[in-house]
This record gives C-alpha cells, structure tokens and sequence, in this order.
C-alpha cells in the first residue's frame, strides 16, 4: 500500500500544542494520587492563571462575579467591547474541561479561548468556576451550574453586574470533555427549573467526555495521539463519581443501563464535536446516537484529523472551522 493511502496513525501537529498537550497529561497523570486525592501544588506549576481586566484586551474585557462565597462558586464574565452598546449578544455560560478534577475558570488556556469566544462570535460569555473532583464528588457542579443559571436569571436586569447587551433570552450552555458532559446534564435538570427571563436555546457539546462500565477498545486505536488514557480515564470517573459506583452511573453512561428517561423533557437543540485523534471520540457518537434515539434536535461535527482539545490552539485549522460552526449553531438557533 502506498504511504499516501495508508490510514493516519497519529495528528499532523505544530510542536506547540504537541508539546504542551503531552507536558500537561503528564503532569496531570504525576498529580493524580492512588489514594485518589490530587496534588494540586504540582499541578499548579503548569496551570498557569490570567487575572479579570476591566480594561479591554483584545476587544474583550473581564470580571469575576461571586455567587456563592461559602464554596467559592464564581464566574468570569466576558463582554466584548467592540460591539455596539445597542446590540444584542447571546450569552454563553461555559464549563471547562479537565476530567471533572482540574483546571478553573480563571486557568489561562481557558481564559483565553472564552476570551476569544466572546470576540469572534460575538458573545457574553460566563465561564463557571464550578467544584472539582475528588473534593467534591457529582453531583457538585451541576449544582453549581444551575445555580449560576439561576443568579443570571435573578441578576439580567442589574447591569451593575450584567451587561445591558447581554442577551438571556438566547441562552446558550457550552462546555468541552468534562464541561461537555456538565452541560448535558445540567439541560435536563433546568426542566425542573422556573426562569423569569433566562431561555435555552442551544447546547454545544465539545468533546463531551462520557463512558461506560465495559470498555470499547475501538476508541483506545487512537494510540499516538497526546490525549487521556484509559487508566486516567479510570481514575477521573472513580474521583468523580459517587463512592462504590461504576461507569454505568447515568452521569457517565447516559444512555446505558441506569439511564435516566430523557424522552419526556425539554432539551435545546445540542451541536456534538468530535475529533478525529480523540481517543474518546465512541462515547461522543454513542452519545449522539442516543440523543437521536429518544427524538432530541442534534448535530454531528467531526473534524477528523483534530486530537482532544483542539479548539484550545487558534493556529490550528480545525479551531477556526469551530468557531465558525459555534457562530453558526447560535446563529441559526436563535432566529427560532
């Protein structure tokens, strides 16, 4: 077979997201204890952090609001500046990634993509500084998360703390490999919800991380891309979810076994991304599969040649076509 017709075995990637994608599973595989605990102090050598500017930076400035200081429940809030006062923006309130253990809303990759986010959409973006893992096993953040879904609703008329642009009725959740499984789950605990003003639109499922108890070994032939393992996989699910539970938790497996009927409820239209190169790109189809199964309005992108997190990297190609496919989800949603 000629090399040109032979099928990729791993990610044509410039060395900067390839090297900083293999320092940060590294260090995240040295900070994950046996005692599952985390050491976060090694961690925080490679999580570098951005601080909130009211002074515009790149067309975007920031702030952190508290919701709840007993446990430390804030976001940042992101309102680009170029756009005219006048204008109505959606609102994307974003759950970061990290295996439900690392990362905040203030991590500086983070910072950065939701800093782009609200510039290139445009858009107020909120990023949630949900709990983390192992100190605060499910079902924390989506606690979390409808509580902040409930402070927007409570606070979109006080622009001392919103801004007048900001849009809540086109409301939309997003959220990339843990985040992505948050906003799933937190669309469907809001049917129990009564919002004033706050409407959901849309959920923007990026890499969603989800399992189950049996192990496809399909989606591990991914081996040479700088992504999760199995046994991290293994490690994150057992700090996440409730002692003495498996990977068929409905939180997990969500179409699986113990899953919960979602046929009854009100979901807003989800858009799934998937890559290529990610090695948990099966449970991300299966997902999809399942969401189409029970009727839910869903959309499938792949970029098939994109490793996990790569809408993290603006030089890459595939990041470019997301944000373009994100503006064009909202876009479409929104005219409904």
């Amino acid at each position: 077979m000629p090399d040109s017709d032979k099928p990729k075995t791993s990610p044509d990637l410039p060395w900067k997201p390839k090297l900083h994608q293999y320092i940060i599973n590294f260090v995240i595989r040295s900070s994950c204890r046996n005692n599952l605990t985390v050491n976060r102090s090694l961690f925080n050598l490679v999580d570098l952090k951005s601080s909130a500017s009211d002074k515009p930076k790149h067309g975007v400035k920031s702030s952190d609001i508290t919701v709840d200081s007993s446990r430390n429940l804030w976001f940042r809030l992101y309102t680009p500046t170029d756009a005219s006062p006048t204008t109505s923006l959606p609102v994307i309130v974003y759950f970061h990634g990290g295996g439900f253990a690392f990362f905040d809303a203030n991590s500086k990759s983070y910072d950065d993509f939701c800093r782009r986010l609200a510039r290139e959409l445009p858009a107020v973006v909120i990023s949630v500084n949900y709990r983390l893992a192992p100190e605060h096993r499910y079902p924390s953040p989506l606690e979390d998360g409808i509580d902040v879904l409930k402070f927007i609703d409570d606070s979109s008329n006080n622009i001392d703390c919103f801004p007048a642009s900001a849009d809540v009725k086109h409301c939309f959740l997003a959220g990339d490999s843990a985040g992505g499984n948050l906003v799933h789950h937190v669309a469907v605990l809001s049917n129990d919800c009564s919002f004033r003003e706050l409407k959901l639109n849309g959920v923007i499922a990026i890499q969603p991380y989800f399992s189950e108890e049996k192990r496809d070994e399909s989606g591990m032939k991914v081996r040479k891309a700088p992504s999760a393992s199995e046994d991290l996989g293994h490690w994150m699910w057992t700090a996440y979810l409730p002692e003495g539970s498996d990977r068929d938790h409905p939180t997990a497996n969500v179409f699986g076994p113990n899953a919960v009927d979602i046929s009854s409820l009100k979901i807003p239209a989800t858009l799934v991304v998937i890559g290529g190169f990610d090695p948990l790109k099966v449970g991300q189809k299966k997902y999809y599969e399942g969401m189409m199964k029970y009727g839910k309005e869903v959309y499938l992108i792949e970029y098939s040649d994109a490793i996990h997190g790569f809408y993290l990297w603006p030089e890459l190609i595939e990041s470019s076509l997301f944000i373009k496919a994100v503006k064009d989800f909202i876009e479409s949603q929104s005219a409904k």
